[in-house]
């Protein structure tokens, strides 16, 4: 037994002896193997009999750990080192890293910014990081005037030391030291950089300069250099949605751009600076115009996230859902498709505001085509004028509204009721597949929206003719883009809104607002064809619990008498354009419906928004001023506005009367076929209003008069706006009157070359007492017409839109006083 132990101990002990052998001898033979090849063999893995600091378990020695630990402290030490000794070079270059993976920044005509010399750069304030971005990528050394409220920290004002930012403290001392400072930096040569709103824009639009920013340049060689700053309205940084911060951010890199001016002399005055950033704001806007969906993609998009709520309604009765808008749209497109040749472009419609009228306009610009509303207020001929004008083939109408009319266009005319019993199974079928099962984006694919440019024409859209003979005006796909985006930065509309829409789609405030804008948004819209139908309109806003109504003064003053306070009960804005706001409508309607119109401005050409004042409900800001009572308002973002003078065409510094002329992505294309009159009107893409108007220090627009509607009278201009004015206020019979009882033209005169011409209504007073009133009310003699020139007529000669016929109430003036009797 022993013995057997022994010998089983003994091969135990000879086989450990043997694996030690074996471990010593294989690595001797792998060097010499490894000697012979050139290489070097690895060390052999350390254990705790070789190393004494090795811990059991954890397989790495205790000095990689302290280089674990060590390794960053000792990089952020060296980076508090680089900050400390060259923290501006530092914080540039790793700012700048830490920027580029969100943003990627463009400088347009940097050279501006880049030349020597000593600076002043001016700039809007649309958000937290202007300054910032600014600071990355102008490649001069910038020395900026901050609030320093915003710097109170010890570590933020360290480093607005070692920046040398000029920090601007509250009250006139502070602000005076921060001025003189600046006005030492440009002696030295240094740029200065300052956002001379004051505070970052709540509303998108440029607010009013500072009016003492501007004296930093006064005294110094300093050229002014105006930037915009495009591309940060909508970040978290920014005031959009009504917050800072509290929004999801944008995904992917923000593309940003910041437009440089061409530098102005030193003594520019504030106003002429601003007017010179709205400038590179138009351009900002007019280069991105293709950014984003195209317009039908988003009809699309909204119809598709209405899902079956309330999406449109009208006075007929019908009501209809965003996904069963978009069913009968696509329906009527495939059943037009079968009517219409694929070279057939322009295409008429007839129709009033409503569901019908919604769901053609979008069928038509799903297949690509052109929309022409037709103005169905016009007689026979003025209709086949503008068929014939226009190049339409076929016209979209209804036999109800056809039989209404009394008159039949010069067209093959399509008949909706006819066109449904045409629709087939197959058709329903496709558009029920297309609506409910396929996404958005694949829709749009389908149908070939991604072959759609900004710059194709969406509509024609043949103005009033109020002063002559009409013309189609061309609207494109980012024309009326551009208002819809403007309406949802001024009215904010969401989906517990809804729009009254009174005004006819053949009108341009109607087409591009109360259809795109509102079907684009998440509210909902009621539709009624008659906007002097105060009841059935009073009825619709009461059923549909509408709150906001766009309208014009005309319109206003029939809704206060005929309308319940409590059928506007929801109203909380009101826009009003196309002519003057009386002053005592504005207390009027308040006073009944507790709700005061907002004054806005636009013509057709600008497809067709250019200013307004924001209501006062709607508005997101307590610190910045966005309505002005008497003006049009500011213009909306995208839009620089330049008066001129008449005579000359020279420029005019701010609170001067002068020529209107306007600039931005809402421009029209020009007029359809007409390049001889599109050029007499657009002129290095500004486009003249025919409007005289002067603009504030705050930007805020104020129309004074039309320049057709002034009369040279004895060497002397005289505004017929203004004697209406006062003859208005004198026949009035109380703020509720709605009628407009009086009109102002002219007819040429031998001796002084125009005189003016009254077309009234019956008169409850004599001419000579209205003479005299006018005289009491300050007018000069000039402006009083004389007695023979006052002439009754049975009713004033209007527009469907509202507006006063001008060119019909010339003719009556014109017939009367050569004595022939009125027509």
């Amino acid at each position: 037994m022993d013995q057997s132990r022994r010998s089983k101990g003994g091969r135990r002990a000879s086989i450990r002896g043997a694996r030690a052998s074996h471990a010593t001898t294989v690595p001797t033979i792998e060097r010499k193997i490894l000697a012979r090849r050139g290489r070097r063999m690895r060390p052999a893995p350390r254990d705790e009999h070789d190393d004494p600091n090795f811990q059991v378990g954890s397989g790495v020695p205790m000095i990689d750990l302290w280089w674990l630990i060590l390794g960053p402290l000792a990089l952020l030490m060296l980076f508090l080192l680089a900050m400390w000794l060259a923290p501006e070079w530092t914080t540039r270059r790793v700012l700048g890293s830490l920027l580029a993976l969100r943003y990627s920044v463009r400088l347009v005509n940097g050279e501006h910014v880049a030349q020597p010399g000593p600076l002043l750069i001016v700039s809007n304030h649309m958000s937290w990081l202007d300054g910032v971005l600014m600071m990355w990528k102008v490649p001069r050394r910038v020395r900026y005037i901050v609030d320093a409220g915003n710097f109170k920290a010890g570590w933020l004002a360290w480093l607005a030391k070692k920046f040398d930012t000029i920090l601007m403290s509250a009250g006139p001392k502070g602000i005076a030291r921060a001025l003189r400072e600046a006005r030492e930096g440009l002696a030295r040569g240094d740029a200065i950089g300052i956002f001379p709103e004051g505070t970052i824009s709540r509303t998108y639009q440029v607010q009013g300069f500072r009016p003492g920013v501007m004296r930093i340049a006064s005294g110094t060689e300093a050229k002014i250099v105006p930037c915009y700053l495009y591309g940060l309205w909508g970040s978290i940084f920014s005031f959009s949605n009504g917050k800072f911060f509290r929004k999801w951010p944008h995904w992917g890199r923000r593309h940003i751009d910041l437009y440089c001016g061409a530098p102005l002399p030193t003594d520019t005055n504030a106003s002429t600076v601003r007017q010179r950033v709205t400038e590179l704001e138009a351009q900002a806007m007019q280069d991105h115009r293709g950014d984003g969906k195209i317009l039908s993609q988003r009809l699309i998009d909204s119809w598709r996230k209405t899902g079956s709520r309330l999406k449109a309604a009208d006075s007929l009765g019908t009501e209809i859902s965003g996904r069963q808008l978009l069913l009968r749209s696509l329906v009527l497109r495939y059943a037009l498709r079968r009517i219409l040749s694929r070279q057939e472009s322009n295409v008429g419609i007839l129709l009033p505001p409503g569901v019908a009228a919604v769901a053609t306009n979008a069928s038509l610009a799903f297949d690509r085509r052109v929309a022409t509303n037709l103005n169905y207020t016009l007689t026979k001929a003025g209709l086949d004028e503008c068929i014939r004008l226009g190049e339409v083939k076929h016209v979209i109408s209804s036999r109800r509204f056809i039989d209404k009319l009394g008159m039949s266009p010069d067209a093959k005319v399509i008949l909706l009721e006819e066109l449904r019993d045409q629709i087939g199974w197959w058709d329903k079928l496709r558009a029920a597949c297309c609506t409910y099962l396929l996404p958005g984006a694949c829709l749009g694919w389908l149908l070939g929206l991604h072959r759609v440019s900004p710059d194709d024409l969406l509509t024609i859209i043949f103005t009033s003719g109020s002063t002559g003979t009409p013309k189609g005006v061309m609207l494109s796909y980012a024309n009326i883009t551009h208002n819809v985006d403007a309406v949802n930065c001024v009215v904010h509309l969401v989906e517990q809104d809804n729009v009254l829409g009174v005004l006819p789609f053949f009108h341009a405030f109607g087409y591009a607002i109360t259809l795109w804008a509102a079907m684009c948004a998440p509210c909902s819209a009621a539709y009624h064809f008659n906007p002097l139908d105060a009841k059935t309109i009073g009825n619709l806003a009461e059923k549909y619990r509408s709150t906001i109504l766009l309208a014009t003064p005309t319109f206003l003053r029939g809704y206060l008498r005929r309308i319940e306070k409590t059928q506007f009960a929801h109203l909380n804005a009101v826009i009003v354009g196309a002519e003057k706001m009386p002053a005592d409508l504005f207390e009027a309607f308040e006073q009944r419906f507790g709700v005061r119109p907002s004054e806005g401005y636009g013509c057709t050409e600008l497809s067709p928004l250019v200013s307004v004042n924001i209501p006062a409900r709607r508005s997101q800001t307590k610190h910045q001023v966005d309505a002005r009572e008497g003006s049009v308002g500011r213009p909306v973002p995208g839009v620089a506005l330049r008066v001129v003078s008449p005579e000359d065409g020279r420029e005019l510094p701010v609170g001067e009367e002068g020529l209107l002329w306007v600039k931005g992505a809402n421009a029209m294309q020009g007029y359809w076929q007409r390049p001889d009159l599109t050029e007499k009107v657009i002129q290095d893409g500004w486009y003249s209003t025919g409007d005289l108007a002067r603009i504030d220090e705050d930007g805020f627009l104020h129309i004074t008069g039309r320049q057709s509607r002034f009369s040279k009278i004895a060497g002397e201009m005289v505004p017929h706006g203004r004697v209406e004015e006062e003859l208005g206020r004198l026949l009035s019979e109380g703020p509720e009157d709605d009628q407009l009882r009086a009109i102002v033209t002219a007819v040429p005169d031998e001796k002084k070359g125009e005189r003016l011409v009254v077309l009234h209504l019956p008169l409850k007073q004599s001419i000579g007492e209205l003479r005299q009133g006018l005289s009491a009310a300050g007018l000069p003699n000039l402006y009083i017409p004389g007695e023979d020139s006052f002439f009754e007529v049975v009713s004033i000669p209007l527009l469907g839109s509202g507006k006063q016929d001008l060119k019909l109430a010339q003719q009556i003036a014109a017939e009367r006083a050569r004595g022939t009797p009125p027509g």
